[in-house]
């Protein structure tokens, strides 16, 4: 017979219990937070948006160097032949050694804007990396229930299968001793059969369930309870929530910093419009054969101003203009776009948060009617008021209104991390994970004034 507990716990007790039933003592369960810190250091998604905001990084050192000079060497070897009249020639050798500099002085204000651009996408792709980490954080969160509740799914439809079997053999006892039907058992089997499926469904989704998890949060789920304070950090109101996401929700930032950049990379082309002014030292030495047999030195050096005046370069720097400002016209509208995202994303985790609030207070009254239900039917077939079929149906819908219990509380923890990753907050500081936290501005500030050197900081 079950016995069932009208209270919000019932699944994480029913599941903790199943958990930890199921794998070796670990002497403490695994919280929530524990596997959402544990998914934040491990997983490999977020990992690789870590290395590419790296790579990214390093847009800004490449765009500082337009105001660096520019130095090169030179090695020429040669031979030189000559004939001249009346039948005489010359050969020798030649080779010369330079050293050349170039320093910008004036580039119509591109590197200027070339910086400011690079240093927008990097704003852009650390905002980027927030919305991985809340995407992976949210799949862990989801993973996590998820073994929770399909284990106790298994749970319920093991103890549901252990039941029908007692009233297989029950039918069966009767139905020798005259007192039952052969349709009585027949019925009871069925209905075993269908619960036997069920089990083997359930199990399915239960290993489903942890492959997920391992993928997500990098390791097998071992004794886990459910208790989470992320309630604690829900907004008051769907107004709120609203505000909070269009504040802060790195989707809309990013966008918001990538029109920046393209604000910027229209300017940097239209500098190519403008003059160009620098400076050029040239230094050489020279070794040539004369027509003598001894070898002539020439050194030389020279500097001098350059100024580049651009007057007709084909149409290409005018159609690459337009193009940036097309470009900048679409980041524009996919900033609207993300707003406009953000703001459905954040209704609908409030109403899916709001429904399972609803459906566990008519779950929890559904259980207690159910099993109440259950037990008169019991009482009633004793006395021959009531058919094994009766019975078999009072214990199925007590079976349903549990399983829909389990994915109403399983729904109500989803949607509450839903919610906070839809307002822009389900970071490692935001909930307050016990990690240490990957600085986002550790590689930045080691790289952007790098004038050589092609080791990263790792030491790769």
């Amino acid at each position: 017979m079950f016995k069932v507990k009208r209270t919000g716990s019932w699944l994480f007790a029913t599941a903790l219990a199943v958990a930890v039933a199921g794998v070796p003592a670990t002497g403490r369960a695994q919280s929530i937070d524990q596997a959402l810190a544990q998914a934040y250091s491990d997983n490999p998604t977020l990992n690789a948006a870590r290395a590419a905001l790296r790579s990214v990084n390093e847009s800004v050192p490449q765009a500082l160097s337009g105001w660096r000079p520019q130095i090169f060497g030179r090695i020429d070897v040669g031979s030189q032949y000559s004939r001249t009249d009346p039948g005489r020639s010359n050969y020798g050798n030649t080779a010369s050694v330079g050293l050349s500099l170039s320093q910008a002085l004036f580039r119509g204000f591109r590197t200027v804007n070339s910086v400011r651009q690079a240093e927008a996408v990097v704003r852009a792709e650390r905002e980027s990396l927030r919305a991985t980490e809340q995407a992976v954080m949210l799949d862990a969160a989801t993973a996590y229930m998820d073994v929770i509740s399909t284990t106790a799914i298994v749970s319920l439809r093991r103890s549901s299968l252990a039941f029908l079997s007692e009233q297989v053999r029950a039918a069966q006892d009767r139905f020798e001793v005259g007192e039952g039907t052969r349709t009585d058992v027949s019925q009871a089997r069925a209905r075993y059969s269908e619960a036997q499926s069920d089990l083997n469904l359930a199990m399915a989704n239960v290993n489903t369930a942890r492959a997920i998890y391992r993928q997500v949060v990098g390791s097998d789920p071992k004794s886990l309870s459910a208790r989470t304070s992320i309630y604690g950090r829900l907004p008051r109101s769907l107004q709120e929530a609203l505000n909070l996401s269009a504040a802060n929700h790195p989707s809309i930032l990013a966008a918001q910093h990538l029109v920046d950049a393209g604000t910027f990379g229209v300017k940097t082309i239209e500098g190519e419009l403008l003059p160009t002014v620098t400076v050029e030292a040239d230094l050489q030495r020279q070794w040539r054969p004369p027509s003598s047999r001894t070898t002539d030195t020439v050194d030389s050096a020279s500097i001098f101003g350059r100024v580049s005046i651009p007057i007709y370069q084909g149409g290409a720097v005018s159609s690459r203009v337009r193009q940036a400002k097309e470009d900048l016209g679409q980041t524009q509208i996919q900033l609207d776009v993300a707003r406009d995202q953000i703001r459905a994303n954040v209704v609908s985790a409030w109403g899916q948060y709001q429904a399972a609030q609803a459906s566990i207070q008519a779950g929890e009254d559904a259980v207690a009617a159910n099993q109440l239900a259950l037990e008169g039917v019991i009482e009633e077939q004793r006395v021959g008021q009531r058919t094994t079929l009766d019975v078999l149906n009072a214990q199925f819908d007590l079976v349903n209104s549990r399983v829909s219990l389990i994915s109403a509380q399983r729904n109500r923890t989803v949607a509450a991390y839903a919610l906070i990753s839809a307002a822009g907050r389900l970071t490692s500081d935001q909930i307050g994970l016990a990690v240490a936290r990957y600085d986002e501005t550790a590689h930045y500030k080691k790289v952007r004034n790098s004038w050589y050197g092609l080791k990263t900081p790792d030491g790769r």
